[in-house]
């Protein structure tokens, strides 16, 4: 028997008369009264009120089925046109002991003329990729002209660079017909890229419920020919923009939400590039008067946004997570660029941050960028490329992703040394 003093019993009496008036005055006055009184309450008692109230605010507990192990290292590239290099970019992929590649199969490439198809260079990926041990994630994107006449031409215009269909029965053929020929060799299918950005959706301001019918159509489509392809949302750009031209990253996921896409993804996409040190979080760029979109953190703003619409069960994957080097005064990203030896430590940080803080609910994690091979310094993405597309070779990033340690599952690679890094893993343990 639990004998209990005076002053826990008078706060036990407290207690329980405040839990009946709380039917009418709302459980908030039980909290409120048991947060007060927490220090004069039998042990065991709050816990028992309140089984929820010390849980992870980001709910990791919920991810019970996650689509990607925790963590899924990923890396971008551009194997699509093989100038010669797409060989040894899969090789350098295998060499950072990562295992997924995220590639767009865009749309204008593989039907560049209506019912005008061509998958070889899709075969050559896949095939090379299977050979090497690797996965790739297919970005479903790039509309051809032909799919929206009422647009100008995109090579007549500035003010978009992909746009969607005026047909959404044309994009879900595109849709089905990728599907079907990579049916269960696929890793994951990322819909649509930076809905939120006018640029990315026909020089039209932002429609969150226009680009739910468009995942819905595509994801309608996959599944019907592959039923176990995960389905992955587009990837959002954090901006502090709220306009036509753009739609701020929190409030488009909320109107996703309310336009119901939850139903047709598997996983929701974000973007993460780097504009702070990875410990430098949302509350303390507010705090420094910058916006919270402005950090890598960003993520744990949309992870409760996804809570509070009750998908706590659903994964993250962050499409792209990098730090820009880019030095030109004229350059829109000037103002949060890095030099290369801290591009290669953020972007370590990076990684270790969500392996020590965000498993299971980030699983995939793809980095940017093994690059194009003709870009050039006067490409914004040049800068932000973990390898010399110029040179052909790699930059600090690319070194110091691969030695860094790797956190799969209950699976750890550790640190590896340069000599140890520069020969590929015999067998990947976090495949």
């Amino acid at each position: 028997m639990v004998l209990l003093k005076q002053k826990q019993v008078r706060a036990l009496a407290l207690t329980f008369v405040f839990l009946t008036c709380s039917i009418a005055s709302g459980i908030f006055i039980v909290r409120t009264l048991v947060d007060t009184m927490e220090d004069s309450l039998p042990p065991g008692l709050v816990a028992f009120m309140f089984p929820d109230r010390d849980r992870d605010p980001f709910r990791a507990d919920a991810v019970t089925d996650p689509a990607y192990n925790a963590l899924t290292y990923g890396v971008q590239a551009f194997l699509w046109w093989d100038t010669g290099f797409g060989g040894v970019h899969m090789d350098w992929v295998d060499l950072m002991s990562f295992t997924h590649i995220k590639q767009t199969f865009a749309w204008q490439d593989i039907e560049p003329n209506q019912d005008e198809w061509h998958f070889e260079n899709g075969d050559r990926i896949l095939d090379e990729a299977d050979r090497r041990g690797l996965h790739v994630i297919a970005r479903l994107s790039d509309s051809p002209d032909w799919s929206h006449p009422s647009l100008p031409s995109s090579d007549e215009t500035d003010l978009f660079i992909d746009a969607p269909p005026d047909n959404l029965d044309d994009w879900a053929n595109y849709c089905g017909r990728v599907a079907e020929r990579y049916a269960g060799r696929m890793a994951g299918y990322q819909i649509w890229n930076e809905p939120n950005l006018t640029r990315e959706w026909g020089g039209e301001p932002p429609d969150a419920s226009g680009y739910v019918d468009l995942l819905q159509v595509c994801s309608e489509a996959i599944r019907a020919v592959d039923p176990e392809a995960i389905i992955i949302s587009a990837g959002l750009s954090p901006t502090g923009d709220n306009n036509v031209r753009a739609r701020r990253d929190d409030i488009f996921l909320q109107e996703m939400y309310d336009a119901g896409f939850a139903d047709y993804v598997d996983v929701v996409g974000v973007h993460a590039p780097g504009y702070a040190p990875p410990s430098y979080g949302p509350d303390d760029a507010e705090a420094d008067g910058r916006g919270r979109w402005a950090t890598f953190r960003r993520v744990e703003d949309l992870r409760k946004i996804m809570i509070r619409n009750d998908d706590e069960a659903t994964q993250i994957a962050i499409l792209e997570i990098g730090y820009t080097t880019d030095p030109r005064p004229e350059s829109l990203n000037a103002w949060f660029a890095v030099d290369e030896a801290t591009q290669a430590q953020y972007l370590v940080e990076a990684y270790t941050y969500a392996a020590e803080n965000w498993r299971p609910w980030v699983g995939l994690m793809s980095a940017i960028y093994i690059p194009r091979p003709s870009w050039t310094p006067d490409n914004e993405q040049y800068w932000w490329a973990i390898t010399d597309p110029e040179m052909v070779e790699i930059r600090p990033a690319f070194a110091a992703l691969a030695q860094m340690p790797k956190y799969c599952g209950d699976i750890i690679i550790p640190l590896r040394s340069p000599e140890e890094s520069a020969i590929a893993l015999e067998s990947n343990p976090c495949d």
